[in-house]
């Protein structure tokens, strides 16, 4: 099984695909429109602006699981990433990450990467922990999706590569994207 062995639904309810994006190097993530880490956008449309003529897709499916930030219809969330931060990229329907009506891709993705924690100099990290930590104290230990705006690297051949954390360094994430290209 591989990543483009799996079909998701689009804005208009049309299924896609990812066999479409063979060939590409892929950066997917879970994104919220009204989380601390929304401007993450601006980084990731400038990668995308850089590095779409080379191959890379950003593939970006909202989530409304982290705080109940990605609230309103799915055409509202893409008229807001348009409007605030220019977004090009694909932004595909709406759907949950965790739990038992988690996206069969993204059952997939957690199975390939475990979370390998936060960016311990990340300002927000001590906040995320304390949080998560209250819900469930084994959170460190577990794959699922700990927040907004994680994101997954495929290379060009469907393999998954690597699990960024929301509180990354988007400059790590466009060196790993550097070497993929």
């Amino acid at each position: 099984m591989s990543i483009y062995d799996f079909d998701v639904m689009g804005q208009k309810d049309e299924v896609i695909s990812l066999a479409q994006y063979r060939g590409k190097v892929i950066l997917i993530i879970n994104s919220a429109t009204a989380c601390g880490f929304t401007p993450q956008y601006d980084e990731l449309q400038d990668m995308y602006e850089k590095f779409g003529e080379e191959n890379l897709a950003i593939l970006d499916f909202p989530c409304n699981q982290f705080g109940n930030q990605a609230q309103g219809t799915d055409q509202e969330i893409v008229s807001f990433c348009d409007s605030k931060y220019g977004i090009t990229f694909p932004i595909f329907s709406k759907i949950e990450v965790n739990g038992e009506n988690a996206a069969p891709l993204y059952k997939y993705l957690v199975k390939q990467k475990d979370f390998k924690g936060f960016d311990i100099d990340h300002p927000i990290t001590p906040m995320l922990e304390s949080m998560l930590s209250r819900i469930n104290p084994d959170f460190k230990n577990e794959p699922d999706i700990k927040w907004n705006f994680t994101k997954f690297l495929i290379d060009r051949d469907g393999n998954v590569i690597d699990r960024f954390e929301p509180t990354d360094d988007i400059n790590l994430i466009v060196e790993k994207v550097k070497e993929l290209i």
